[in-house]
């Protein structure tokens, strides 16, 4: 959910001129996220937007360009967007909530594991093909390990 969040915020900051926190907060609940200012705001510094100013004068916040923003890791949100998986052959199927698939196959390009040929990603679903059998299953039990809750 949390990568899901901040690719609304960044979507929204990129789309429209908002001038405060409770306007993009507005916005957020509006496309379904409901956060509250504590959230929105450690989001806000973890995503590195800054207060612009237009020619006018008014103030907005700006997200960086695309390059500085930091890459989230598989470690990070695994557990929050992998809800099962299943594979056939060297194929391995995994499902996410609504809005997900996008960022979990992201992540996993950026881990460049060598069992990996490639991903594809709709809304909930993503493919991953493995070079093997015996690889798809060692993908497997990787995602499971890392999707499992820390203690």
């Amino acid at each position: 959910m949390k990568a899901q969040r901040h690719a609304a915020i960044l979507r929204l900051v990129r789309e429209h001129s908002i001038p405060s926190q409770e306007r993009l907060r507005a916005l957020l609940v509006h496309s379904g996220f409901d956060v509250t200012q504590a959230t929105l705001s450690r989001d806000m510094h973890e995503l590195g937007l800054t207060k612009q100013q237009d020619e006018g004068g008014t103030l907005y916040y700006a997200a960086p360009p695309d390059e500085l923003v930091p890459a989230p890791t598989l470690a990070g949100f695994l557990s929050s967007l992998l809800l099962r998986s299943d594979g056939v052959g060297p194929l391995l199927v995994l499902r996410t909530p609504s809005g997900g698939a996008g960022a979990l196959a992201a992540a996993l390009d950026r881990e460049a594991w060598p069992e990996v040929l490639g991903t594809l990603a709709g809304d909930d679903t993503v493919l991953i093909v493995a070079r093997s059998i015996p690889a798809r299953r060692k993908l497997a039990r990787r995602l499971a390990d890392y999707a499992a809750p820390r203690h």
